[in-house]
């Protein structure tokens, strides 16, 4: 009995596995920035690369229109259902909740019934283009980590746009286009994704697959992130080392999924027919129920948290990196030129830290009283060569003292002793008796002026001045080290 149970639930685990298979957590490394290892030298930081988790980037962005008073309701207005484009008893009315649909609603939470959605203003002005650019922006550099999808409560336009901006809606360059004849809209021939290779991934396509007019259970738009991953890390996205390995190399590829700004540019409406039907205009609009946009805030590899905070998203950076998108190098670590941190080798990846330093025009300002020392080693910390050592260059080598800068002693009470009863002043000079002079006050002084006669007053010592000045030497000494 107890075998036949194990045998079931091992036969259950994997039929789950086998269908869990195809789906791997595909951004799941990279959770962590730094880990305390041991090392013979004691606990120390290992750093790693490291990024947010992707989540909902709706949850984030701003939203514009333009023109600003293209939302339906205002005034109020009838338009007809999509079920039934004759059926034209609908109706919007900004002042009331119930019959309003502002662009709030392509953000909120779907599933309830009847479903939410905002609605332009119908095509009554025709022929005259009806046109909207819905702007999605989030202050913020993204990365986009699965697929765009855009669904529709109206019937999917006959012509649209996705752009997108990397330098926060100051330019546009296009993402996808859409069409039910992209030959004849954007003069491109028909693509789809699946047209694509590892060569030609980041080519801009016009697809006519989600164009298909005015149709009940056409609702979706894509724009496929996922299946471009596929072209590097295959079918199932398993093989992350080499998508990794591709987003590493190829800045163009990477930057390919980054934006600031998406710009959704809805140029016709679903007519579902070749001729417009002007007698029932209220038949043409837009009406989107749901943007999904999954992404993460871009931290360059060097945070694993992005915080909401006063309307703006911002990086909690590590690795000594400081900035919105963790881009330069914080101030005293700047031993070496920022970079971003690398994916490989996995699972790890490379932190590239910032180092410490403190540099000027190549020069290192190490010292404490500020006194400039010898040009930084490669690694950006100072290289002491003027006799000081220490990580800052603040301490002398032994043999040399601290005067603006450390100096070779010239006397000291070890090895550089002051002779003739001279004593030494802050290791720099020997101060002499009158009668003496010198480095080490080791000559006698009328011995430079050739005047050292029996009559001089000025040749060798009386007897036992030599022994005084020796205990008055010692006496000194002994002072000094009782003080």
């Amino acid at each position: 009995m107890y075998l036949s149970r194990f045998l079931s639930i091992h036969a259950l685990w994997v039929t789950v596995s086998s269908v869990m298979q195809p789906y791997p957590l595909v951004w799941g490394h990279y959770d962590v920035c730094k880990t305390q290892i041991y090392t013979e030298e004691g606990k120390v930081w290992d750093y790693m690369a490291c990024q947010p988790e992707s989540t909902d980037m709706t949850k984030y962005l701003k939203v514009k229109l333009d023109p600003p008073d293209i939302t339906c309701g205002d005034p109020p207005e009838t338009f007809c259902a999509m079920g039934n484009p004759y059926m034209c008893n609908n109706e919007c009315d900004a002042s009331t909740p119930e019959l309003a649909h502002p662009p709030e609603l392509m953000f909120d939470f779907e599933g309830r019934h009847p479903s939410t959605f905002w609605q332009s203003a119908t095509w009554k002005e025709y022929p005259k283009p009806l046109q909207v650019n819905i702007t999605l922006s989030w202050s913020k550099t993204i990365e986009l980590t699965d697929n765009i999808v855009i669904t529709f409560e109206s019937g999917r336009p006959d012509q649209m746009i996705l752009e997108k901006s990397l330098d926060y809606g100051r330019t546009w360059q296009p993402y996808q286009y859409y069409a039910t004849d992209c030959l004849d809209a954007f003069h491109m021939d028909p693509k789809s994704v699946k047209d694509l290779s590892q060569h030609t991934v980041l080519e801009i396509i016009c697809t006519e697959e989600y164009s298909t007019g005015y149709m009940t259970n056409s609702k979706i738009i894509h724009f496929e992130i996922k299946d471009r991953f596929a072209f590097f890390a295959g079918p199932w996205l398993r093989n992350m080392a080499s998508l990794y390995g591709q987003l590493d190399t190829t800045k163009k590829l990477r930057d390919f999924f980054t934006v600031t700004d998406l710009r959704i540019r809805l140029l016709r409406p679903a007519v579902g027919e070749i001729f417009v039907d002007e007698l029932h205009l209220a038949r043409y609009f837009y009406a989107i129920s749901d943007i999904k946009v999954h992404g993460r805030c871009k931290c360059n590899l060097h945070a694993t948290v992005c915080v909401y905070d006063n309307s703006k998203l911002t990086c909690e950076c590590e690795h000594n990196t400081t900035g919105p998108d963790c881009g330069k190098c914080k101030k005293n670590y700047q031993g070496r030129p920022w970079s971003p941190g690398s994916y490989l080798p996995i699972p790890k990846g490379t932190a590239n830290t910032c180092i410490p330093s403190i540099s000027s025009i190549g020069k290192c300002y190490c010292n404490p009283l500020g006194s400039v020392h010898d040009r930084c080693n490669g690694s950006g910390f100072c290289e002491c060569k003027t006799g000081t050592t220490g990580p800052k260059c603040d301490e002398c080598l032994p043999g040399n003292s601290w005067h603006s800068g450390c100096q070779p002693n010239v006397c000291d009470n070890e090895l550089l002793h002051c002779q003739n009863g001279g004593t030494c002043h802050n290791n720099v000079r020997c101060v002499c008796p009158a009668a003496y002079t010198g480095i080490l006050c080791e000559k006698l002084r009328c011995e430079e002026a050739g005047s050292c006669g029996s009559d001089s007053g000025q040749g060798a010592p009386p007897p036992g001045s030599l022994a005084l000045l020796l205990l008055s030497a010692l006496l000194g000494t002994a002072s000094a080290l009782l003080v």
